[in-house]
């Protein structure tokens, strides 16, 4: 009798060992360090604090993105304002995750306004160093360059250049760090916004620049998005002596702009060397907007061909 009560037991033991592996939560393996063009080339999207509704479901919005192509997502985790370092962390989390496990890219990005260094030390740090809750890591970090409160240039300058030493010395060797610029031909139309930019400072520092080529702001024809962001791309190779840093093109609010429109922005991209193209944001990108940027030619172009 005991000894079929003990054989009873055991076989209770091993039926039940199935079923608390199918109980145990999934650790879901990150994908491998990769590479800057990896990361910051080929088809993007964006998503910042303030998009509401886009945060409530990562695995929807991934799958979407997914779909339409997109291979890296663009993820705001906090700027100057903000009362936390990180905003959104669980939903971070789950985007995090679900990304990986679709096989997409996802950057962090961070706005600093360089009023308050610490503070914009501590939050871009917290970006590179966040994990979601199965452990896993952003592929890379983007910061974004744009607040102008500082007035004094020249310290807003050096306290933008001594937080991107400190993110270069506190990231892992391989991992890709990214410049998010205002459009140079913006910098250009609006002498007084930020003289003296540091473009040839930044192009050594970073492994991807990603400039604001705000085109659906002031082009209304695919000829005059061509030349915007003809002159963006040039403008930017002649600041940065002609170093072949990877270069990711944002063209701006994705708010109705006419399929033609978009298509001369992407001819210029295509022409010009560019690695990388989004449109801002996610939520507004539609489907015909999304056609079109699948049309883009990356990365196979040297800039030397980049002409009308």
């Amino acid at each position: 009798m005991r000894r079929r009560v003990a054989c009873l037991a055991a076989l209770a033991v091993l039926l039940a060992v199935p079923a608390a592996i199918r109980a145990a939560p999934a650790r879901r393996t990150a994908p491998p360090p990769a590479t800057a063009a990896a990361v910051y080339g080929g088809l993007g999207s964006w998503l910042d604090i303030f998009a509401g509704d886009a945060w409530a479901s990562p695995a929807t919005l991934v799958a979407q993105a997914k779909a339409a192509g997109v291979r890296t997502l663009y993820l705001q985790t906090s700027n100057y304002s903000q009362h936390t370092g990180i905003a959104r962390p669980a939903a971070l989390s789950r985007f995090v995750d679900a990304a990986h496990a679709a096989g997409l890219r996802v950057v962090a990005w961070y706005l600093p306004g360089f009023a308050k260094p610490r503070l914009d030390t501590s939050r871009a740090l917290a970006a590179v160093h966040f994990r979601s809750a199965s452990g896993q890591a952003f592929d890379g970090f983007a910061l974004d360059i744009e607040a102008s409160i500082v007035r004094d240039v020249a310290v807003r300058n050096a306290r933008l250049l001594s937080l991107t030493a400190l993110l270069r010395r506190a990231a892992p060797r391989t991992y890709p760090l990214g410049a998010i610029i205002p459009s140079p031909v913006g910098i250009r139309r609006h002498p007084h916004y930020w003289p003296g930019f540091p473009y040839a400072a930044l192009a050594r520092s970073y492994d991807a620049i990603l400039p604001m080529a705000y085109f659906s702001y002031y082009a209304h024809s695919a000829r005059a998005a061509y030349a915007y962001a003809h002159d963006a791309m040039t403008l930017l190779r002649n600041h940065t002596g002609g170093r072949a840093t990877l270069v990711h093109m944002i063209g701006g609010s994705a708010h109705h702009i006419p399929a033609a429109t978009l298509a001369g922005f992407v001819r210029a991209v295509s022409r010009c060397g560019a690695q990388g193209v989004s449109l801002y944001a996610f939520p507004q990108t539609s489907v015909a907007d999304w056609a079109v940027l699948r049309t883009a030619s990356l990365g196979g172009v040297a800039p030397a061909s980049c002409n009308g």
